[in-house]
């Protein structure tokens, strides 16, 4: 980026840009998955999400001291990315060296330790990792409707996102302030982004319910837009429209749960990762969406960018309840599917718990005893585990929203 001395340049540099880094979020989850529980999952998303939040924070202040090196040869942007991407190309190597791929060739696991390690991830019912790509997975994943409302929750919160991208600079640039103390007042932004973060995923924890929550953090968002959209862009104003900008960072707390969500609810290895890859490009397209629908022939005010933000939150708010509404449908699919099967409709989904609970203590469940007939046998939960089966595909599986 650094190097680039036209626009052509800088539009291929980004792309070349996007096009490495779209792997990061679907390969970050995955690597999630293949380690937690899922009653772990979303504290350990927000931990590596939440950094974006540290980002805009340490981006500001290095903004503010790379910015003012004075040189005759270097503009000031080109030696802010000189840094970041200088310190990219040094961890890269030390990320390398430490990140194991996974539990079996684990280095700082002993041989005792490693199948403890596994055996912890039964409850979750998603298996540890496959190398075989498998094309069911896909026409699976491609006949749910979950696999859509998954889709539009991503595309829909990141239309959203580029409000504080577009929108954001706009207004405290409108305050009167110069440019570096402009990007010194992104701080408290991306502070209060951080511990949106952590906060939401851990109230996603503690209560095991990702939807509502995810609701929750909708109504800042939509209230400052509302803020921003109905109070007049004077001097006497500047408190309460930063105020407002600074509620939209609440919707930085929705990405981690998503992930998080469909992490969870999404078994068999080929289809996690298509269906990561898919909510990444999702995600993608919403950040293209949306700069598109504020023009500069509504500025100050931006208000049908604002208008079409605000209606964007609300069917994210909706898309949110369907999605659990069919969450728990599918729930009950796989109660009848289990009945059919000789087996008890409810299970307990330990996955879900803090105390960890060894498979051999929940033997089942009636196999082969159906109309009153004995049981041919008797097997644990998650017997299939480790198959490398989808949610569908596994009766035991236990849908969470």
């Amino acid at each position: 980026m650094a190097a680039c001395g036209s626009f052509g340049d800088l539009l291929a540099a980004r792309f070349f840009l996007g096009l490495f880094e779209g792997g990061c979020l679907p390969l970050f989850s995955i690597i999630t998955s293949q380690w937690y529980r899922r009653s772990e999952q979303p504290l350990r998303v927000a931990a590596w999400y939440g950094t974006n939040g540290l980002a805009t924070m340490v981006a500001s202040a290095l903004s503010y001291g790379l910015g003012h090196i004075p040189s005759d040869r270097l503009e000031s942007w080109q030696i802010i990315f000189l840094f970041v991407g200088l310190v990219t190309i040094i961890s890269a190597p030390f990320v390398y060296w430490k990140l194991d791929d996974d539990i079996p060739s684990a280095r700082f696991l002993s041989a005792e330790d490693k199948p403890k390690a596994v055996e912890r991830l039964r409850a979750n019912q998603t298996g540890t990792g496959s190398r075989e790509f498998k094309m069911g997975h896909i026409l699976e994943l491609v006949l749910e409707p979950k696999t859509y409302l998954w889709l539009a929750l991503s595309m829909l919160l990141n239309v959203g996102a580029a409000v504080t991208n577009t929108f954001g600079p706009l207004i405290i640039g409108g305050l009167g302030f110069d440019k570096y103390t402009a990007s010194l007042l992104n701080i408290p932004f991306g502070c209060l982004q951080f511990i949106v973060i952590l906060w939401s995923s851990w109230m996603a924890k503690r209560f095991r319910i990702k939807s509502v929550v995810l609701f929750c953090i909708v109504l800042p968002v939509i209230a400052g837009l509302a803020m921003l959209y109905t109070i007049s862009h004077t001097k006497a104003h500047e408190g309460a429209l930063l105020g407002g900008y600074y509620l939209l960072a609440f919707l930085f707390g929705g990405n981690p749960l998503i992930v998080a969500w469909i992490v969870g609810n999404t078994a068999g290895t080929t289809k996690k990762s298509v269906v990561m890859s898919a909510y990444n490009a999702a995600s993608s397209a919403g950040n293209i969406v949306g700069p598109l629908l504020f023009n500069s022939a509504d500025a100050p005010t931006y208000h049908p960018g604002l208008k079409g933000v605000l209606g964007i939150f609300v069917a994210l708010a909706a898309c949110t309840i369907l999605q659990a509404a069919n969450l728990l449908f599918l729930n009950k699919l796989q109660e009848r599917k289990r009945v059919k099967n000789g087996k008890s409709a409810k299970l307990v989904d330990h996955s879900m718990e803090d105390k960890y609970h060894d498979a051999d203590e929940q033997l089942d469940e009636v196999v082969g005893g159906v109309d009153g007939a004995p049981p041919t046998h008797r097997e644990r939960l998650g017997e299939h585990a480790f198959e490398d089966l989808t949610d569908r595909q596994n009766d035991e599986f236990v849908y969470i929203y």
